[in-house]
């Protein structure tokens, strides 16, 4: 899944493509306030040391840090809360069922808004990434980049 072409907000866990091996993704709504909301859409969200857990057959996040809004009042929201993520009570057994699994976690991968104009948030199912896993993944990204320089001066 990706964020809308038309879409102003794409913050992304740049760590979580790093540090893991995401093999299934979900959608999900996120509950929120409307100074959260506003915060968000100013691009105000960190990503990196969230994770999500499970609470009562429910699935939260935790440690998701949007900050908080600068023109908000005295309501405003407390920038690390736990969050309710919303999805279909099938996808919360399976999502269940697939934790279970050792070394098997949920994270957060990116925060967009739908065509509807809604916050959603793209979780994925994570194993993690040994430490030759990681140099590979340097290694490929270097690659990368090296190939954008020579086009670059190709050009």
């Amino acid at each position: 899944m990706s964020a809308p072409p038309n879409s102003k907000i794409n913050i992304v866990n740049r760590r979580a493509a790093f540090h893991y091996f995401i093999t299934e993704s979900w959608e999900a709504g996120v509950m929120l306030t409307g100074t959260e909301v506003k915060a968000i859409r100013d691009g105000k969200a960190n990503l990196s040391d969230s994770y999500c857990y499970f609470r009562d057959e429910e699935l939260w996040i935790k440690n998701l840090h949007i900050s908080p809004y600068e023109h908000g009042s005295y309501s405003n929201h407390d920038p690390k809360r736990d969050r309710k993520l919303l999805l279909h009570r099938n996808q919360l057994r399976k999502i269940f069922a697939k934790t279970k699994e050792k070394g098997v976690t949920i994270i957060p991968v990116k925060i967009y808004e739908s065509e509807r104009g809604l916050i959603k948030l793209e979780i994925g199912l994570a194993r993690g990434k040994k430490l030759y896993d990681k140099r590979e993944s340097l290694k490929q990204a270097d690659a990368k980049r090296e190939i954008g320089r020579a086009m670059k001066d190709f050009n």
